[in-house]
């Protein structure tokens, strides 16, 4: 089936100044809204793509709000129709099948055999942060990978799951009872979509809430592994929270800062009382395993 469709887009210059207003306007009628500087210009073009042929007459009133709100002359405006596109072919170009470590990953129009061996992991790249290509994704699934060959935790925790990824990974890796948290109504939908997809939903509790404070998190015991790819300064701000939710002999994996955050992300955790048992380097970012 193919996932051509033909959309409009309507294209506009205005100077620095004014272009959120003219953005705003066009909101309504549109599904993305861009701006781009003029070459050889100040000005800037502002592009918005509508999915079927916007009425100009709305355009136009739209506009002429806008810029007696600026207090200036309505520009002028182009609308025109874009050449059809084949989004389906594109997004498989974009995201082919990805290998990392024992993991294998690819999306739902993915029409080959995966590996013989490979955990598969189903995933279209979409609103929610984590399809496995970015390299501190890449890194918490190495770091799994080699956890893996020694460990067999009964209870994980990831914290800012996004996509749901990690938790992913975990329930089909480990089959243990899984906890995933995102501070972001639309992770936490789409990490739920992703375990019905995966046929790990009845072994994973996806819950909205802020960090370690997220209600599902809260347990008697503390959880065996912590998944947590998220930024470096909530991470080093949250290092004690880690701790207290990391039962005895615990571990943790850190991940989405840069090279050169990584040793203040270690020393937060190392005055928590926890120390570091491995480092993984990917494309200029890092990934850690510290436990208790």
């Amino acid at each position: 089936m193919s996932g051509e469709s033909t959309t409009w887009r309507v294209s506009l210059t205005v100077p620095l100044p004014v272009v959120d207003a003219f953005e705003a306007s066009l909101e309504p009628f549109c599904v993305a809204v861009s701006r781009f500087l003029v070459e050889g210009d100040t000005r800037w073009r502002v592009e918005g793509d509508c999915v079927t042929a916007p009425d100009p007459q709305e355009i136009v009133r739209a506009l002429s709000y806008a810029a007696a709100i600026v207090d200036l002359e309505m520009p002028e405006f182009t609308c025109f129709p874009v050449p059809g596109r084949d989004w389906l072919a594109e997004n498989r170009r974009a995201f082919p099948p990805l290998s990392v470590g024992r993991y294998f990953i690819h999306g739902t129009h993915f029409e080959g055999r995966p590996p013989s061996g490979r955990t598969v992991i189903i995933l279209d790249a979409g609103a929610a942060f984590g399809s496995g290509e970015h390299a501190s994704t890449s890194g918490c699934l190495r770091a799994m990978d080699f956890l893996a060959r020694k460990r067999r935790p009964r209870s994980v925790l990831d914290v800012g799951c996004g996509s749901g990824i990690l938790a992913i990974a975990a329930a089909k890796t480990w089959r243990s009872r899984v906890v995933a948290v995102d501070n972001d109504p639309v992770a936490v939908r789409v990490a739920r979509d992703n375990a019905v997809l995966n046929r790990v939903a009845e072994r994973i509790l996806v819950g909205l809430g802020d960090g370690y404070a997220a209600p599902a998190v809260r347990t008697r015991h503390g959880y065996d592994v912590v998944l947590s790819n998220i930024l470096a300064r909530p991470l080093r701000k949250m290092a004690w929270q880690l701790r207290r939710h990391l039962a005895p002999r615990g571990v943790a994996v850190l991940s989405g800062f840069i090279d050169r955050d990584w040793r203040a992300v270690l020393s937060a955790h190392e005055a928590a009382g926890l120390r570091l048992v491995g480092r993984i380097r990917c494309q200029g970012w890092s990934t850690i395993v510290v436990r208790r």
